[in-house]
């Protein structure tokens, strides 16, 4: 079905906003205004269903009441007074994670990158604490991402994010992803090279390098790897924690525990938090190590403590299992009749791909532009890959009307 009018519309100068802001996103024609549960309108009133959710942040869909609630209540208390100070919000976040595996200590920022970034300087210290190496190694994967800032983009294993911005931080190594002996042959020859690796970092699912799962057997030897010689295991869940995977984090679907975890996206349902987590024996951080001024402010806490309660008391990680079956049995019913367009449905919970076949003439982000104008939002994962990360809270028969329009778009 096309967008659905709202009887809400506004005038937005398009134009205004390109000359006033800078140009670092290809962004779709449309201002979006309002939203709520899994859907948002645009400024001339046309409703979209929402499989972008923010790419994968709005846990809660939009105005949910849980969200309303927390962030109001807390706003008309205090909102903000920096990391001088203890500050009981952040407390309760850090006790709540900490209590259900995700690690047994806590640094709080706002962004995914952030928090690589505080895994990455935790990594070289701890390599160079504990481990005695002068000339810390950080490896992770070809075809991962873990964001912009300059170390994280260094870290990130796609050359297109980052050209143009030499010289990247020295220290970097990436190996194929899900192939051990790869990742063996890499670090003996670092060894030789005196450049000793201190953490590998990985995501248990690529998110941006195409909606990729970790093999459970790959991850398993990596642990037993990082456990022999004292490497940290570090996991990116950025994208794929909270819930998103059908479990509350993601490397529960691999069976392994990382010894550092970043989260960030989910997290508070689309206010900007990030997290660090880590195991107590691999705190080597002090006063004036780390830092950040907004990071884990008593606003954001208390949202991101509304998201995982309410998490928990509606069973939305039941859903994203139950929803996400559900999707992908219908996106895969679909690449049975739709001849070569589809080569191949994945993914965990609510974080699924659909892998362009040959036959497909069109690229992802066409695609998704072709979706949007049918009144469905998407988002590509590389440009072969369409992404679709709706809220937690996605009903069955909103995943029904999804698969119906892409019926439409991919064919």
């Amino acid at each position: 079905m096309a967008p659905r009018p709202s009887s809400e519309s506004l005038d937005f100068d398009f134009a205004a906003f390109d000359r006033d802001v800078m140009a670092t996103y290809a962004r779709s024609p449309i201002a979006l205004v309002r939203g709520a549960g899994c859907r948002v309108w645009d400024s001339a009133g046309r409703g979209y269903l929402d499989f972008a959710a923010g790419i994968a942040t709005c846990t809660l869909g939009h105005a949910h009441p849980a969200l309303i609630e927390a962030v109001t209540r807390q706003i008309g208390r205090l909102h903000h007074v920096s990391n001088l100070y203890y500050i009981p919000e952040q407390g309760a976040l850090a006790a709540w994670l900490t209590a259900r595996g995700a690690g047994e200590r806590a640094f709080f920022c706002n962004s995914g990158a952030e928090a690589n970034e505080a895994a990455i300087k935790l990594a070289r210290k701890y390599g160079r604490t504990r481990l005695g190496i002068a000339r810390p190694a950080v490896i992770s994967a070809l075809a991962s991402f873990h964001g912009r800032t300059l170390a994280a983009v260094t870290a990130t294993g796609q050359p297109r994010y980052q050209q143009d911005f030499a010289p990247l931080v020295p220290g970097f190594h990436h190996v194929p992803f899900n192939d051990f002996p790869a990742l063996v042959a890499a670090i003996a020859t670092l060894d030789r090279d005196e450049r000793t690796v201190a953490a590998i970092l990985l995501e248990p699912l690529q998110g941006e390098g195409g909606i990729r799962p970790g093999d459970p057997t790959y991850f398993a030897q990596v642990r037993a790897l990082c456990d022999e010689r004292g490497i940290l295991l570090m996991f990116d869940e950025v994208q794929v924690g909270v819930g998103r995977s059908g479990t509350l984090w993601g490397h529960e679907q691999l069976g392994v525990k990382p010894d550092v975890l970043t989260l960030a996206k989910g997290l508070a349902g689309g206010l900007p938090i990030g997290a660090m987590l880590c195991r107590r024996s691999c705190d080597v951080f002090g006063p004036g190590d780390h830092g950040s001024t907004f990071g884990g402010n008593p606003l954001v806490c208390a949202a991101a403590l509304a998201v995982l309660q309410t998490l928990e008391q509606d069973a939305l990680i039941a859903n994203a299992r139950d929803r996400g079956e559900q999707l992908r049995a219908g996106l895969r019913g679909l690449a049975a009749g739709l001849h070569g367009k589809i080569a191949e449905v994945r993914g965990w919970g609510l974080i699924v791909g659909v892998e362009l076949g040959a036959d497909q003439p069109r690229s992802a982000a066409e695609l998704a532009r072709a979706a949007q104008l049918e009144g469905l939002l998407t988002v590509p994962a590389g440009p072969r890959v369409l992404r679709l990360v709706p809220p937690l809270i996605v009903s069955a028969a909103e995943v029904d009307e999804a698969v119906a329009i892409l019926a439409r778009v991919l064919g």
